[in-house]
C-alpha cells in the first residue's frame, strides 16, 4: 500500500467539485471528515461518501462528530436526536452505561447506512464546575470512574456497529475555561491533578486505534498547545500509553497561531500522525497538504493497523434498540 498523505480533509459542500476530485486524488489523504454543511439527505450522503472514496481509489474512512446532543452533524429525520451526554448519563443513573451503549449502537447504524464509518467519540474529558460551556455537557461525567465506564460503553456501541471510534481530546480538555475554536485555553492545574484525573481517564483506552489531540496549554508542563508540542505528544505516547494513530484536532480552530500551513507542519513535526483540516476551503487545504506531506513509516503502520480493526456489524433491529433506549431513560424521569 502506498503511503497515505498525513491529512484528513473535508469537502466544502453537498457534492464534490471537479477541482476537489482532482485535489483529493493527488493528496491521497488518510480519510475525510464531514460537517452539517455536507448533509442534506440520506441519498445525497451516500453519493458524497461514495464519491470521496472514488476520488482516492480505495475505501477511505469517512469521519464525523456525531456525539448526540449539541454536537450532532446528522439531525432528525436523518438521525436520532439525543440529549447532551452529560444530561443522559445523569438521567439514566444506574442504567447509564447501557443507555450510552445503545445510543452509540444506534448512531453507528445510522452513520454506516450513509457511508460514514468513523465517529469522533468517545470524548473522555472529565467535566469540572468551570469547564467551558462549549465542552461541559458533551462530557460523560465529573469523575474518572464515570467517564471510563461511559467511554467503554461508547466504544462497544460503535465498534459492534462497524464504526471506528476516535477518542478525544488527548491528553484531556476538561479543565479548559475557553472555547478552543476561538481562543487558546490555558490550564494551570498541578501535575498530580492532571495525572490523577485528566490523564487517568485515557489510560484504559490506550489500545484504541485512533485518537485526537487537544488545542490547549498545560502551563506547568509546556508552553505550546499540546497538538504542536513534541513533549506533550511524547506524554500521550509514553505516559498515557496510546500507540494508535494520533490525529490533531481541527487546524482551522483559532487556538493555534501561525498560517494554516505552519500549523500543519508543526503538528506533524510534534509527532502527530495526521493533520486534521475541516473548513473545506481549497486555499487552506493546499498548504496543509504540502506542509503535512506523506505519513512516516511508523504512522503508516499505525494507519493500516487502525483500518484493520474495521468490522462488518451483525444485523440489528434498530427500532427495538431505540425503544429500549427510550425505556431506560423514561424509567428515571
Amino acid at each position: 500500500m502506498s503511503r497515505f498523505g498525513a491529512t484528513i480533509l473535508a469537502p466544502l459542500g453537498l457534492t464534490l467539485s471537479a477541482e476537489e476530485k482532482r485535489f483529493f486524488a493527488e493528496a491521497n489523504p488518510f480519510g475525510f471528515i464531514l460537517f452539517a454543511r455536507n448533509v442534506e439527505s440520506a441519498e445525497q450522503l451516500r453519493a458524497l461518501t461514495s464519491d470521496l472514496r472514488a476520488a482516492v481509489g480505495w475505501h477511505a474512512p469517512v469521519f464525523v462528530d456525531q456525539e448526540g446532543g449539541r454536537v450532532q452533524r446528522l439531525r432528525a429525520p436523518l438521525a436520532t436526536e439525543f440529549l447532551p451526554p452529560l444530561d443522559e448519563v445523569a438521567l439514566a443513573g444506574p442504567d447509564a452505561a447501557r443507555a450510552m451503549e445503545l445510543r452509540f449502537r444506534i448512531i453507528a447504524a445510522e452513520l454506516l447506512a450513509v457511508g460514514i464509518d468513523g465517529d469522533c467519540a468517545p470524548m473522555l474529558d472529565v467535566a469540572r464546575p468551570g469547564t467551558h460551556a462549549f465542552l461541559r455537557n458533551r462530557c460523560y461525567g465529573e469523575s474518572v470512574e464515570t467517564v471510563v465506564a461511559m467511554g467503554k460503553a461508547v466504544v462497544k456501541g460503535l465498534t459492534e456497529g462497524g464504526v471506528l471510534p476516535v477518542m478525544k481530546h488527548l491528553p484531556g480538555h476538561g479543565l479548559a475555561q475557553l472555547d478552543s475554536h476561538k481562543d487558546l485555553p490555558r490550564v494551570s492545574a498541578p501535575r498530580d491533578e492532571l495525572e490523577a484525573i485528566d490523564f487517568a481517564a485515557f489510560r484504559p483506552f490506550a489500545d484504541l486505534p485512533l485518537a485526537m489531540t487537544a488545542h490547549l496549554v498545560y502551563e506547568g508542563l509546556n508552553t505550546r498547545p499540546a497538538t504542536v508540542d513534541p513533549e506533550m505528544v511524547a506524554l500521550i505516547r509514553d505516559n498515557i500509553g496510546f500507540m494508535g494513530l494520533l490525529m490533531s484536532d481541527d487546524l482551522s480552530m483559532e487556538a493555534l497561531s501561525g498560517s494554516i500551513g505552519e500549523r500543519a507542519g508543526a503538528t506533524i513535526a510534534a509527532g502527530c500522525d495526521v493533520a486534521l483540516h475541516c473548513n473545506g476551503k481549497m486555499e487552506d487545504m493546499v498548504p496543509v497538504v504540502e506542509a503535512a506531506g506523506v505519513m512516516s513509516e511508523a504512522a503508516q503502520a499505525r494507519a493500516e493497523a487502525a483500518l484493520a480493526t474495521r468490522t462488518i456489524p451483525a444485523e440489528i433491529d434498530i427500532t427495538a434498540l431505540r425503544a429500549e433506549h427510550e425505556a431506560l431513560l423514561a424509567g428515571h424521569r
